[in-house]
């Protein structure tokens, strides 16, 4: 599994470290579970390390790959198998709502598909995983489950506990849209070439909290990056741009929350309580 390269953007790429590891590919492919039945999009098929595994398992493989000369080969290469497409695009302008909803074959404009819903494998470029999840996070209701690769540090961040000093708006963003499993970790010999840093393979299973915390969804995404926008600041001075200081002291003494807190010590349920306060 190779991330895309995405040449589109000027900052350095880890999408050129090629997963070479047969035991770490077969775990990967693993974590998708029984996928007999299902539609798998990987991003970033690079050199088909990962695909050619999924293929043989998988009920359909949407392949997406940026790199013009990869997915060129790939097409090559997969046009005999009927249950694999390849895609060339940016994951980060990829509607799944259209890709998932569209059947191959000469029928596809007429079948009815219902609301198909799909896992996604890929690894990550780490200077864009965080875009990367928040875009998959947008379809949620297409996406049953993520297994990802990313490097450890930010695989650590994403799995972070609240009160631990990795805990963020990372963690907290991804945990509202489902649970998070830390797999296993990859050191850079199993990449070729090898990368600086070891990656994490991560596993996210969709199951968003926003009905059960009684909280809209875009409107506390946001409240989400208002109180860790400043993330050495206490809550209520990273929420006094957005509220009267007096509301704010008010809805932290009704959710019971010590004046002095910082976001990254509450917990999803404390922070959902904070903005129910705010904004009754």
């Amino acid at each position: 599994m190779t991330s895309t390269d995405l040449k589109s953007h000027s900052k350095p790429k880890l999408g050129q470290n090629f997963l070479v590891d047969p035991n770490a590919m077969e775990r990967i492919v693993n974590a998708l579970g029984d996928i007999s039945q299902t539609t798998v999009v990987e991003i970033g098929p690079g050199r088909a390390a990962l695909t050619d595994l999924i293929a043989l398992r998988a009920g359909r493989l949407i392949a997406v790959e940026l790199d013009r000369v990869l997915a060129a080969q790939l097409r090559m290469k997969f046009t005999p198998v009927k249950n694999v497409e390849i895609l060339e695009a940016d994951i980060l302008a990829v509607d799944f709502a259209t890709v998932l909803g569209a059947q191959p074959g000469p029928l596809r404009d007429l079948r009815p598909t219902g609301l198909l819903r799909a896992h996604v494998v890929g690894n990550l470029p780490y200077y864009i995983t965080s875009d990367i999840l928040l875009h998959l996070f947008r379809f949620h209701q297409r996406i049953d489950f993520i297994v990802v690769m990313v490097q450890l540090e930010v695989a650590e961040r994403i799995a972070a506990s609240p009160g631990s000093s990795n805990y963020g708006i990372l963690s907290a963003t991804t945990q509202m849209y489902g649970s998070v499993e830390q797999l296993f970790t990859l050191p850079p010999s199993a990449f070729s070439p090898p990368p600086k840093v070891h990656s994490a393979v991560l596993r996210i299973r969709i199951a968003p909290r926003f009905e059960e915390l009684r909280v809209p969804e875009e409107d506390f995404i946001s409240f989400l990056r208002g109180i860790f926008a400043m993330k050495r600041k206490t809550l209520v001075n990273n929420l006094r741009d957005n509220y009267p200081q007096q509301a704010i002291r008010n809805a932290l003494a009704k959710a019971g929350l010590d004046a002095s807190i910082r976001a990254e010590a509450m917990s999803l349920e404390q922070t959902a309580a904070l903005y129910r306060a705010l904004h009754e």
